[in-house]
């Protein structure tokens, strides 16, 4: 394994022979929204982009009923309370979702939320929902958690799903859920089926894994891949590999601590194939109150080594937690909770090798550029990336959607969903792409194609298409998805 340790003099030069490498380029960090009080506030996940080209997300207090809302946010900064939780009578709808929405292949978003339900037997004020949404408000819950002591279906879910190549919803419960309290798996369909999948600590001292806190991610081998964030072999959390038809995971990688400690953030399958996830924790270098300050690394999905681990030292950020975001130069993004030359937190880049380079660091004074992105980043396809941090002026504290524009990446399309067979419906998301005339997939075999709207394309994969990227040809020139689309 490849290690890279930087000091802070190290640091520091490596962001500078980046900056001198940008000939006096420099990224630009706008506010698109400021959350007060006033309004719906405190929102506790990054959002997604939708088929209209809109950013959506969620709130975990504010709204009508004070409980959270989900809101759509225009690119220039115009904000709509799509749902507000808490409508139905003793929050039977939900309360205070504290993570984001995922946009389904069928145009709706799933998410969940944290309190609220009809789940109250363990509870007592409820225990979480999984919800469907329309964009235009419609809403339905699919699945209240807790319904019956002691929680064996899981509860509170504080992290979002992944729509699997079958259609169904994937997800996880932290702990008191599941037949050990300790966190689940499971499985529901856009209808509502609900199955878990399986429960954390099984095994003794949890080898097994306990407290799954992040998003799962389906591989492209159909496996589905998580993290808890406590258990494993040496206790600092794992890795896991499960089948969507469930039994026990398999564990992939167990963190020893030196390789980090409690890995809260998604996983990310990039282009190359390999897993590049981020450690909470962990590492070489103590930080705030003697933690250690976390880790990046990319590991080998089938084996679970892992080919390089970058140390955080404070100086070049601390407490990663929001995952990766892979660009069209092929280069990793990322944000950290803390740590930089303000201790706000920071944006970096990474090469695919393990190379870092800061890009920004939050919470110049007096920090209305905002402070703490600890939930990442996310990258609209207008090509600019976006997330929430925290933000303070003349002593009053609010929450902000920020934009950040990096020199070079361009506008692309991404494909929904990210793979299917020949004769499967996709629906391709972008921007300006009225005026369309050719849709390729991997180069060749164009197929009928329908603009449906200036932000998205309806195709099928045509027949004889392999795994490769899918390119729009527009009026402007052509747009490509940054990873492939594969082919079963």
């Amino acid at each position: 394994m490849q290690r890279v340790l930087f000091g802070v003099g190290e640091a520091l030069g490596v962001l500078l022979l980046f900056l001198a490498g940008i000939s006096g380029t420099a990224q630009t960090l706008k506010t698109v929204y400021t959350f007060e009080t006033t309004g719906p506030y405190g929102p506790y996940a990054n959002v997604v982009q939708g088929l209209d080209g809109n950013l959506y997300g969620t709130t975990a207090d504010g709204g009508a009923h004070g409980q959270g809302t989900v809101y759509r946010l225009t690119p220039e900064g115009k904000l709509t309370t799509i749902y507000s939780f808490c409508s139905l009578l003793n929050c039977a709808d939900g309360a205070s979702p504290n993570a984001p929405v995922v946009l389904g292949t069928d145009g709706n978003f799933y998410g969940t939320t944290l309190g609220g339900g009809t789940g109250t037997v363990y509870c007592g004020e409820g225990c979480g929902t999984i919800f469907k949404l329309s964009p235009k408000g419609v809403f339905t819950v699919l699945h209240n958690f807790c319904v019956e002591y002691p929680c064996d279906d899981g509860s509170q879910p504080d992290s979002g799903l992944v729509e699997g190549t079958d259609g169904n919803f994937y997800g996880v419960t932290p702990y008191y859920g599941g037949e050990n309290l300790q966190g689940t798996v499971y499985k529901v369909s856009p209808s509502g089926i609900f199955t878990t999948l399986y429960a954390f600590c099984q095994q003794n001292d949890c080898t097994d894994g306990q407290m799954p806190r992040a998003s799962l991610i389906q591989g492209t081998n159909g496996e589905l891949y998580g993290t808890t964030e406590e258990g494993g072999a040496n206790g600092y959390g794992e890795v896991f590999e499960i089948s969507p038809s469930g039994g026990t995971p398999a564990i992939v990688h167990s963190f020893d601590q030196t390789d980090g400690e409690a890995p809260f953030s998604r996983l990310f399958q990039a282009s190359n194939g390999s897993f590049y996830g981020m450690a909470q924790a962990g590492g070489t270098y103590a930080c705030a109150l003697g933690y250690l300050c976390g880790t990046l690394y990319e590991m080998n999905p089938s084996s679970g080594a892992f080919t390089w681990q970058f140390d955080f030292n404070s100086t070049n950020g601390s407490d990663p937690m929001g995952g990766f975001v892979q660009a069209g130069d092929g280069n990793l993004y990322g944000a950290t909770d803390g740590g930089g030359t303000y201790d706000g937190g920071t944006i970096f880049k990474v090469t695919p090798s393990g190379t870092l380079a800061t890009l920004y660091d939050f919470c110049a004074n007096p920090c209305i550029d905002g402070n703490s992105p600890v939930f990442g980043i996310f990258q609209s396809t207008n090509g600019l990336f976006y997330g929430i941090a925290g933000s303070q002026t003349e002593g009053n504290y609010y929450e902000i959607v920020f934009s950040f524009a990096v020199p070079g990446l361009k506008p692309f399309i991404t494909a929904l969903p990210t793979s299917g067979k020949v004769g499967s419906v996709v629906k391709i998301l972008g921007n300006n792409l009225t005026g369309t005339t050719a849709v390729s997939f991997d180069g060749t075999n164009q197929p009928a194609f329908t603009v449906v709207s200036a932000t998205e394309i309806t195709t099928t994969v045509p027949s004889g298409a392999t795994s490769g990227k899918i390119v729009v040809t527009t009026p402007a020139g052509q747009l490509s998805t940054v990873v492939s689309f594969r082919v079963p």
